[in-house]
């Protein structure tokens, strides 16, 4: 695979997973197209040697692996969720002429962008169907229907000075003027266009706000790619296309979780049981279990902090990556990332052998610290850790700017364990 056939897919990844959901499911399809046979955790499990597997958690988090003689495993962990805007269970507001979605900031997201931005709704919701029934149905608006306006600076003349937001009352995006509107006539007509009918009531649902602004090249010479959920998308494209690479008879693993930017702390989070309890019954017993952690090493992959051109002075001199000069090794003194200097040498010797720049990263001692599955997978499982990422723009914005040289080097690295 050339680079530009690389990044050309990645774009298209990135416009057809607005939300966790979407992406776990292009995921599991892109995994059923390579070859690979889902497991479900409520049935036993007969695996055979030389196949491959994906397990699935709540819609949103995805484990892949393969089944051989071997057990030191390379794991490449990845999240699917970024910072956004979800919509509250009962969400309309009919004020002032409009009507309003009220929505709650998930994740450490900036909110200046989400402003003047042509914004659709995405997400999954679950219905009673007929029979008594409760189903699940993933939705995609797709065209825009949102907006949150600017206050005009008229009206606010601090606007470019120490301007701040409310996220109660000041990020409401507007749908529609006049005040006739049903949420739930909203959702059915939708969900049949989705070829769903027999709806007897909508119970809840998970619907985020995304910007419809598709993924690009930009940059005098396409230097860039910009896109939403760069952060982790990226990350989640890169490991799910070596996982489709290696044979079933090479050790390799990719997990996918969700919930990274609430802090892992859920159901389909890496704090949760999913990784360990996948692991465990791949293994067969704990004792083959714990032989197998202490042989394989997980390479966890998140966005790095470029340095940005115009806050120099935001990042440790000596340790300031630049977009498009190497895939960023992360490290911090107090664990906030996981990489030692054990699973450093490995990737350095992976990256040198390539012929592969990489950088590392330590972010200043006066500022604190980002972190990531990495830290908490490693205590979870006691699994020889790396933390390492694509140097970002723009991180946690709805628009976030990568390089399209990284990108590929990170893949050609990862793909680079299958044969070392």
């Amino acid at each position: 695979m050339t680079k530009q056939e690389f990044n050309d897919a990645l774009l298209g990844f990135l416009d057809t997973s607005p939300t966790p959901f979407h992406a776990t499911r292009n995921i599991t399809q892109m995994l059923e197209n390579a070859g690979f046979t889902r497991l479900y955790e409520e049935l036993s499990w007969e695996l055979e040697e030389g196949k491959r597997y994906y397990v699935v958690r709540n819609s949103s988090s995805v484990i892949a692996f393969t089944y051989g003689k071997r057990r030191d495993y390379v794991v490449i962990g990845a999240h699917t969720d970024s910072p956004n805007l979800k919509l509250k269970p009962n969400p309309v507001v009919k004020e002032h002429g409009v009507v309003k979605f009220a929505v709650e900031p998930y994740g450490g997201l900036l909110l200046n962008p989400w402003f003047d931005r042509d914004l659709s709704l995405a997400g999954r919701v679950h219905y009673l169907g007929s029979k008594n029934v409760i189903k699940e149905v993933l939705l995609d608006f797709e065209k825009p229907i949102a907006f949150i306006p600017s206050l005009a600076i008229h009206l606010d003349d601090k606007a470019n000075k120490d301007r701040t937001i409310n996220k109660q009352t000041d990020i409401a995006p507007i749908i529609q003027t006049g005040e006739e509107f049903d949420f739930q006539v909203f959702l059915k007509e939708r969900m049949a266009k989705e070829g769903v009918e027999d709806i007897e009531e909508i119970y809840a649902h998970e619907l985020s706000l995304y910007d419809t602004q598709k993924a690009r090249y930009i940059g005098v010479k396409n230097d860039f790619l910009a896109s939403a959920r760069l952060d982790n998308l990226l990350s989640c494209y890169v490991g799910l296309l070596v996982m489709c690479s290696v044979a079933g008879d090479a050790p390799f693993m990719f997990v996918a979780n969700d919930s990274e930017e609430v802090g892992s702390e859920s159901v389909a989070g890496a704090a949760g049981s999913f990784f360990e309890s996948v692991y465990k019954r791949i293994c067969g017993s704990y004792e083959e279990f714990a032989k197998s952690v202490r042989l394989s090493t997980l390479v966890s992959c998140d966005n790095a902090h470029a340095i940005h051109p115009n806050f120099p002075q935001k990042h440790e001199p000596s340790h300031a990556p630049k977009i498009n000069e190497g895939v960023v090794v992360k490290i911090n003194a107090n664990q906030r990332y996981a990489s030692s200097s054990k699973t450093v040498a490995r990737f350095l010797n992976v990256a040198s052998g390539l012929g592969v720049k990489t950088q590392s990263f330590v972010t200043r001692s006066d500022m604190g610290c980002g972190s990531t599955i990495g830290p908490i997978t490693a205590t979870r499982l006691g699994i020889d850790t790396l933390d390492v990422g694509i140097p970002t723009w723009g991180m946690h914005s709805i628009r976030e700017i990568a390089g399209v040289d990284d990108t590929y080097d990170l893949y050609r690295i990862l793909l680079g364990y299958a044969h070392t």
